[in-house]
């Protein structure tokens, strides 16, 4: 399987503008005593806000390797495809460094959509185990392995980034090895 047949995170920020950019519903017995004097929004903010981040970053980052790129203007989640077809010619370093920041990104909205599953998928950079889990308060993978833990008997805790990393990596040997 090659990186750029790997359309998850495309799938996962649909998700996000189907499922989560709906109106804020708030309804009697939701705490207010006053009289609302602004409409509330009609959409959830927050959510708008990161897909918008995350198409800004790539957008930017493709301009920024392939300059003759042009700005991006399609639809959100055709940003990956545009990316990679952009970017098809540069060295496997290059789109190695794309598809860390897709990744990356594909984890953020399954994350931000409820779905913290997705980093009991990956081993852990440190010992290798399958034993993270999401930790919402650091925003940060983190090892379970009690054996895993820095000098101070803290457990290792990793970004998001790190994970996207270490998987494209892998993939980027397995692929390798393949051909």
């Amino acid at each position: 399987m090659g990186l750029g047949a790997d359309n998850t995170a495309a799938r996962r920020l649909r998700l996000l503008q189907q499922e989560f950019v709906q109106p804020v519903r708030s309804g009697p017995g939701d705490g207010r005593s006053s009289r609302i004097t602004e409409s509330p929004s009609l959409v959830n903010l927050s959510v708008v806000d990161r897909i918008r981040a995350a198409v800004y970053e790539v957008e930017t980052h493709t301009r920024t390797v392939a300059p003759n790129a042009g700005q991006y203007t399609g639809d959100e989640s055709r940003v990956y495809d545009w990316a990679r077809q952009h970017t098809a010619h540069l060295e496997a370093k290059q789109q190695n460094a794309r598809e860390a920041i897709i990744y990356r990104q594909g984890l953020e909205h399954a994350i931000a959509a409820g779905d913290t599953a997705v980093i009991r998928r990956h081993p852990c950079p440190q010992c290798s185990c399958y034993g993270l889990y999401w930790r919402e308060a650091v925003r940060r993978a983190v090892c379970v392995n009690h054996f895993c833990t820095d000098d101070d008997g803290v457990s290792h805790m990793w970004e998001l980034k790190r994970l996207a990393h270490e998987h494209v990596a892998r993939n980027s040997v397995v692929a390798r090895r393949a051909t």
